[in-house]
């Protein structure tokens, strides 16, 4: 039977002791913790071990003996460490010998009690307790029932080195009748920053979870629950973004605990992601607020309107004459395009209007940047929807247009063959008609067919410009859901101590000697990159439609109307 040692590196320079740690009955391995040092009494040892037990609810116990030779070997050292065994009862005892400065190192079990004592092959596997505790070991991805049984028995050695963290305490330093050697020997880990921002987190928290509660307050207040203010929350992503925001903020500042280490890196994660969010928007701000770069784009705001405006007639121009040699119907040409010629100087009057607050206005929206990017690329987003309002209309106006005739033409097609539909139990069924509406349905049929084309280019051309708008906003949409979803901490965690993000371990064999234990070094495996942002990836506010292209042109087709995106709760028309 072989039996696994899972042995500290730290340890490997400690002076003569007893090892205490773990002793995992179903792998037959022992886990060793730490080493105490000679000279102690083993009372004052069970009742240390007993209290550490009764902490971290983890069975430690007396493993083995340890023996550190630097001089030559002393016989009487030897017994004394072979006698500890019957002192401490463990089987079986384990023996480490250390001769010197070499790197080969004896290690024997003993069966004092056992009937049949049978000689165990040793496996020494050597690992870094530091990092080993400090790492937080996620399961494969795969659902292979071998890696999940290797997971489970690797779990169980980073569990065991976890939840001992009071055993690592107590360093070298203390005065105290018990003296261990382990990661933390030297000095317990720790940092005077890290300190003070913990005693300053505490007032800001209860500062912060106080304002959010009064915002929290006026935002479930009825006051925006009527109808025009909870219209425009639903409808602007700068609402959206805020709201999000605020629950991110929520999260920060609560006072419950993490309860695992996903909810702990879920914490980090908004929290990094908030500070690099406002970091960028103050760059911003204090970039458009530098050489007067917002009067610069105030001024260029108004031509660019006018230069879009009348592009936005010539086009209408080129469709109320033979676009592309196409003969179209004069008539409906006429009103469609003097109908949308209205609407373009409606626009024009409503810009130039505004005209002298707008450099105002972009001067108090730049401050909205300090409250991050995503706020900033959101009020861009609702912007270029404000100044593009007038396209949507068009497209709103030919897509219901075309979507009447094609309606109209379906249903008058049923006619011709005798078929209705049947509102009550949704389905198709057969009817008789007489000769009046068959006739009447001919008419109609045949204006509409006609009509069709006319009606079609301009739904055609007007869904390009809108699908246009879409695409800018999607993008605008899509860097602001990168910047809130991205796990950043995880990302640097990953980047700069990788180990704390473990996927596995893997083993590497160590020089080998005749007669001596198999020695490996068991070395961490960090996650990808990949399986990082999939693992702690966050949610986003929006939920962009996941429809396949042949849905889209079906939707383009029967002249339903497309958003760039859907916010919770809205339904596609």
């Amino acid at each position: 039977m072989v039996l696994k040692v899972f042995f500290p590196s730290c340890c490997s320079s400690a002076d003569s002791g007893i090892l205490i740690g773990r002793w995992i009955s179903e792998q037959n391995s022992a886990v060793i913790l730490a080493v105490v040092h000679f000279p102690f009494i083993p009372v004052q040892v069970k009742q240390y071990l007993g209290e550490v037990q009764r902490v971290t609810k983890v069975s430690v116990s007396v493993l083995g003996s340890w023996s550190n030779n630097k001089q030559e070997k002393e016989e009487s050292l030897s017994e004394f460490l072979e006698d500890l065994g019957t002192i401490f009862c463990h089987e079986p005892w384990i023996q480490i010998s250390k001769e010197g400065d070499s790197k080969f190192w004896s290690c024997s079990t003993l069966q004092k009690h056992s009937k049949n004592p049978q000689e165990e092959e040793i496996i020494l596997v050597y690992y870094d307790q530091r990092k080993v505790m400090l790492s937080h070991l996620h399961p494969a991805l795969d659902t292979a029932d071998q890696r999940a049984e290797d997971a489970s028995k690797l779990s169980a050695i980073f569990d065991t080195v976890a939840r001992s963290q009071v055993l690592f305490m107590t360093d070298r330093y203390d005065e105290g009748p018990i003296k261990l050697t382990h990661w933390q020997s030297d000095g317990v880990e720790a940092s005077i920053i890290v300190e003070l921002l913990k005693q300053a987190s505490v007032p800001a928290c209860m500062l912060l979870t106080f304002l959010l509660s009064l915002v929290s307050g006026i935002c479930r207040s009825r006051v925006l629950k009527f109808w025009p203010l909870s219209f425009v929350w639903s409808k602007l992503s700068t609402c959206e973004q805020l709201g999000h925001r605020l629950q991110h903020l929520q999260i920060i500042s609560s006072n419950k605990k993490a309860q695992n280490q996903n909810q702990l890196m879920r914490k980090a994660n908004i929290f990094v992601s908030l500070l690099i969010d406002m970091a960028l928007g103050i760059l911003l701000m204090s970039w458009l607020y530098r050489k007067n770069r917002i009067g610069h784009l105030a001024d260029t705001l108004i031509p660019v309107a006018d230069h879009v405006a009348e592009e936005l007639q010539d086009l209408l121009q080129w469709l109320m004459g033979a676009p592309a040699g196409l003969k179209m119907n004069r008539a409906l040409d006429q009103v469609l395009g003097r109908f949308f010629l209205y609407h373009i100087h409606l626009w024009i009057s409503y810009i130039h209007l505004l005209s002298p607050f707008i450099e105002m206005i972009l001067w108090y929206v730049g401050l909205s940047a300090c409250l991050g990017l995503t706020v900033a690329l959101c009020i861009l987003s609702d912007i270029i929807a404000l100044l593009t309002f007038h396209i949507y209309c068009f497209y709103v106006y030919g897509a219901r247009l075309y979507c009447l005739k094609i309606y109209g033409l379906s249903s008058l097609w049923r006619l011709f063959r005798g078929k209705k539909w049947n509102v009550l139990r949704q389905r198709v069924d057969s009817c008789s008609y007489d000769l009046d509406q068959l006739f009447i349905g001919t008419l109609l049929f045949t204006i509409l067919l006609f009509l069709l084309p006319t009606t079609a280019l301009y739904y055609l051309v007007f869904t390009l410009l809108r699908l246009l708008v879409v695409v800018v906003q999607g993008f605008i949409h899509l860097l602001v859901d990168l910047i809130d979803s991205l796990p950043l901490y995880s990302l640097i965690l990953r980047l700069c101590r990788s180990y704390r993000l473990a996927a596995g371990v893997k083993f590497r064999v160590l020089e080998q000697q005749d007669g001596k234990p198999l020695r490996l070094l068991m070395q961490i495996n960090p996650l990808s990159y990949r399986s990082v942002v999939q693992t702690y990836r966050l949610p986003t506010y929006s939920c962009y439609p996941r429809d396949s292209w042949a849905s889209l042109c079906k939707k383009l087709f029967l002249g339903e109307l497309i958003y760039p995106w859907k916010h919770k709760g809205d339904k596609q028309n």
